[in-house]
């Protein structure tokens, strides 16, 4: 669906982006992380066709974004950090304004409206001035700017900045909702708990250049880490777990002590069960569920002790 090739970015004085180059496909949801200055807006601006990169290629649902920028306009949805809304008009009017910027004809107008205001569960405010909604609403509304001309790909900077708790939990609903749509999503933020539930891919940038893209899994499908808590100190479980079949990447840990094993739950009540039989201290056995956070302070602490 994404892909950059070798891509450079200037401003004045500073050189943004550096030789990156990525791949993303086709119904991922990928976080877009790294520090303040970073270059993922940049890098965000490019994908949407409103930079002009220094050189490099960037190509998205098979469009050559520098060459036809207009017609990567049609199959990318974009919403900025600080969007503004026209206050005095009506949510239907946004709606109008926007389908209309999109090239979408009076007779499809209407359609196009109420399927955008109906995804982002907006329909009943569509009389409502923008001007009084609340920032979550706000918030809804954008999106629908966004994709009422039905992207392939949205891609939203810092969506859930300055939304109160209950607000980020149903942007949270909302971004998974419009993923089990089919849409392509890239999401900048900080806030990487949010992103847990439902994002497939990682994009750490830094200094203008990518320091990490993987997927959200660290272990095969079919396998998943194990970790284990003890009462206290008992050595021959270790022991006893060399000499189980299906162990791998065993290590100890300050309470215990961790692998990697089957997921499936049957392999793992026989092991529990194995485990207990032989009257293990055993306090504690679950999978651990790696966080976006982990990943990122994991590659953060890595690049600060190579440098």
């Amino acid at each position: 669906m994404i892909e950059v090739k070798n891509l450079f970015f200037e401003y004045p004085g500073k050189l943004a982006l550096r030789d990156v180059s990525l791949k993303i496909s086709k119904g991922e949801v990928t976080a877009l992380t790294g520090p303040n200055g970073a270059g993922k807006t940049t890098l965000l601006r490019g994908l949407a066709a409103l930079h002009q990169p220094l050189s490099g290629s960037i190509r998205v649902a098979g469009i050559d974004v520098i060459s036809n920028p207009r017609l990567c306009h049609e199959k990318v949805g974009y919403l900025a950090d600080f969007f503004g809304l026209y206050e005095d008009l009506t949510v239907k009017q946004c709606l109008m304004y926007m389908a209309r910027s999109h090239s979408i004809t009076a007779d499809g107008e209407p359609a196009a409206v109420n399927r955008a205001a109906a995804r982002l569960h907006i329909e009943d405010r569509l009389h409502q001035r923008a001007g009084t909604l609340s920032r979550g609403l706000s918030q809804r509304l954008a999106i629908a700017q966004a994709i009422i001309h039905e992207p392939a790909i949205l891609m939203l900077d810092e969506p859930a900045s300055g939304l109160d708790p209950e607000a980020r939990s149903q942007l949270s609903d909302l971004f998974h909702e419009l993923s089990t749509q089919g849409i392509t999503l890239i999401i900048s933020s900080h806030i990487l708990a949010e992103l847990e539930e439902y994002c497939t891919s990682m994009l750490i940038v830094d200094n203008g250049e990518i320091r990490e893209h993987r997927h959200v899994s660290a272990t095969p499908a079919k396998q998943c880490t194990i970790e284990i808590t003890l009462s206290h100190e008992d050595d021959s479980l270790i022991k006893f777990l060399k000499t189980r079949p299906g162990i791998s990447s065993l290590k100890t840990e300050e309470a215990g002590l961790s692998f990697v094993f089957s997921s499936e739950k049957a392999q793992q009540a026989e092991l529990l069960q194995a485990i207990i039989s032989h009257q293990f201290p055993i306090c504690h056995f679950a999978e651990r569920k790696t966080s976006l956070q982990d990943v990122y302070l994991a590659k953060v602490n890595t690049q600060e002790s190579t440098t």
